[in-house]
């Protein structure tokens, strides 16, 4: 899981959830590139992101993008993000005898308005939460500032704002992530997407 680093954080606010991740790509301690991508639109309501091996990242992300494509096609209708979040466990749990190795951040917006987050192990076993959920080889660094700056009911601002404050503090302890970030916030009615500069050393 820490060949090619990288971490993941989701949160929750008041009607709305936010995902971030940092933009590394490395080979163990050789960086290669900051501009991996890492977190995945998945509709207006969804976001998704993963954080493990590199190429399996990329296959899991194009696994997803068909598997939502022929839901749509044969529901006629929008994925749900509970939905997803069974999709991608059970896509997982297939191939729990030989895993990729990723571990999924699922954040979104439920059709009722109220925000869902949920973390998964790289075999598709869900972490659902009230609060926030990380992953990643800077975890134990982003459970520290999560867990300190975190609070109940925080606006899609306030919500950018720790969010940010969190990644970015821990990716600058975390050898195998970091090079600034990328944070997604998603409220009812828009997704709003920022870039984060950070330290690149």
């Amino acid at each position: 899981m820490s060949y090619n680093g990288g971490c993941l954080i989701g949160m929750r606010g008041k009607n709305c959830v936010a995902i971030a991740s940092d933009r590394r790509f490395g080979v163990q301690a050789l960086g290669l590139t900051t501009e991996f991508q890492k977190i995945f639109p998945v509709n207006d309501k969804i976001c998704y992101g993963l954080a493990g091996l590199g190429t399996d990242v990329q296959t899991l992300s194009e696994k997803f993008t068909f598997k939502t494509n022929m839901y749509k096609l044969n529901e006629e209708r929008e994925i749900g993000v509970k939905t997803f979040a069974h999709l991608v466990s059970s896509t997982l749990y297939e191939k729990r005898f030989g895993p990729y190795y990723a571990e999924p951040v699922i954040v979104g917006i439920e059709k009722d308005g109220k925000p869902f987050i949920c973390s998964m192990d790289l075999i598709g076993c869900i972490n659902f939460a009230e609060d926030f959920v990380v992953t990643g080889t800077a975890s134990e660094q982003l459970y520290g500032m999560c867990e300190a700056l975190w609070e109940p009911e925080l606006e899609a601002e306030d919500l950018f704002e720790t969010i940010s404050q969190a990644m970015l503090s821990a990716t600058n302890r975390d050898a195998l992530s970091g090079w600034g970030g990328v944070v997604t916030v998603i409220t009812p009615d828009k997704i709003i997407t920022r870039t984060l500069k950070g330290r690149s050393d």
